[in-house]
């Protein structure tokens, strides 16, 4: 998964980054609203966790700013602010979840697993096609039951997939979950989906390419 943490507390950034990280998903941090809402415009997230108390301004604009657009990508605010007033305005202007500072690492993680399932229409952590299994938790991959070791990207990649099963997962959505802000070669992704490919070899599972579209993970017919 991509998640984009505003922060501007540099130790609670790090933190939280350090904390999700390790579950399997890509965090990118900014610490302002001006690179919060440039960020969001261009690229696209699995969830925001978002501080009130920015150098720049209300942390809520980017809230108002990204439902007026319909985006509906799930928010978890984070602040130090606990007064009702602050709690309910972010939950009546679209905020998923709102966990005042200071906050518990075990505590944030579950409330991250729980709206990732939610925004998934999951009732686990696990993501499955055929024979292939993923945990959105433990970040283990298992195929026919036993475990597929990936490299990082390559679990982010299966993860995406799976993600989006049945339908076709955009080429810039990929190389953003892959490869973040930084600069990507032209047959980057390419050579991911290539090694890919021959992993699940002979599982029943194949990804499908969609020139200038994206790829798709599908279950091979009879």
């Amino acid at each position: 998964m991509r998640l984009l943490v505003v922060e501007d507390d540099p130790l609670i950034a790090r933190s939280v980054a350090r904390a999700l990280t390790p579950l399997g998903n890509t965090v990118e941090v900014f610490a302002t609203r001006r690179e919060a809402q440039a960020a969001l415009r261009h690229h696209p997230f699995d969830l925001l966790l978002l501080d009130l108390g920015l150098p720049d301004g209300d942390g809520l604009v980017v809230l108002e700013e990204l439902r007026a657009r319909g985006d509906t990508t799930p928010v978890l605010i984070l602040t130090a602010r606990d007064g009702l007033d602050d709690r309910v305005r972010g939950l009546d202007l679209g905020a998923d979840d709102y966990l005042a500072k200071p906050f518990q690492l075990a505590e944030l993680e579950a409330r991250v697993r729980a709206l990732l399932r939610r925004s998934q229409r999951r009732v686990d952590n696990r993501l499955t096609l055929g024979r292939l299994q993923f945990d959105a938790v433990s970040g283990a991959t298992m195929l026919d039951g036993e475990p597929l070791d990936l490299p990082h990207r390559e679990r982010l990649l299966i993860e995406s997939l799976l993600s989006s099963a049945g339908s076709i997962a955009p080429r810039e959505t990929l190389e953003s979950r892959l490869f973040g802000f930084g600069e990507v070669g032209s047959n980057a992704l390419e050579v991911y989906v290539s090694r890919l490919r021959k992993r699940l070899k002979g599982s029943g599972l194949s990804i499908r390419t969609f020139r200038g579209l994206g790829y798709r993970l599908e279950e091979d017919r009879p």
